[in-house]
């Protein structure tokens, strides 16, 4: 358990991309938060750690540190773990790095669209933005390193991949990562009463769609029709 900043603590329960390691993780950052402890003001899940800030006017860190210390790890999350199968338009406008990330991985781009649209992913943690899932692990083919410089603009629901992690960029912001196309869901609402569509503990996969039905779905999102689009 370490400090971080004034008013925070820090968890660290072990090292590698580990999914029961991280499975800990959530485990234990329910059973913070269903302790209710005084001065407590967030729970904060990484991959491999779990951060808690707290008020230092309520609290002080050696008592919170004997009190999460004496916490025993919820076994289960409380919400059930769920899995979306996340609508994607690969390349083009909407994946302007699908064919240079195929030529640096020595494939074509229906080859890159196969891999990383042909398995399931774990959704890790949330973070970078609100409601941006990383998730992993991505076929070790497609794992690039960050671009060398970063977009000043990214749209929101564009779906990149950046070492072992692929994840969808919930707003228009910044962004560093490989872009291979774009999702007409959106993913953070914060107008929602669950504002993060996807959460950590689910799993996620990635259905190849054309431009058509981007739009179609898009426009069901824009006018509140069905999905949560």
């Amino acid at each position: 358990m370490f400090e971080a900043g004034d008013e925070g603590l820090l968890l660290v329960f072990g090292q590698g991309l580990d999914a029961a390691v991280n499975e800990r993780v959530q485990g234990y950052g329910e059973a913070v938060r269903r302790a209710g402890i005084p001065g407590v003001r967030d729970v904060v899940p990484g991959y491999l750690s779990l951060l808690v800030t707290y008020d230092a006017g309520k609290i002080d860190g050696d008592d919170l540190r004997s009190a999460l210390a004496a916490l025993r790890p919820a076994a289960r999350a409380i919400r059930p773990p769920r899995h979306h199968e996340v609508p994607v338009c690969y390349g083009g406008s909407f994946g302007p790095d699908l064919e240079e990330v195929a030529a640096k991985a020595g494939l074509t781009p229906e080859d890159v669209v196969g891999l990383h649209a042909g398995q399931e992913y774990r959704v890790y943690c949330l973070g970078f933005a609100p409601g941006f899932p990383y998730c992993a692990e991505l076929p070790t083919v497609l794992r690039l390193p960050r671009r060398p410089e970063p977009r000043l603009k990214v749209p929101r629901g564009s779906v990149g991949i950046a070492g072992l992690q692929t994840g969808i960029y919930p707003l228009e912001t910044s962004g560093g990562w490989h872009l291979l196309g774009r999702t007409p869901w959106t993913v953070f609402d914060w107008t929602r009463p669950e504002p993060a569509r996807i959460l950590p503990g689910d799993t996620v996969c990635f259905r190849p769609i054309a431009e058509g039905e981007f739009r179609q779905l898009e426009a069901m999102a824009d006018s509140g029709d069905g999905s949560r689009g």
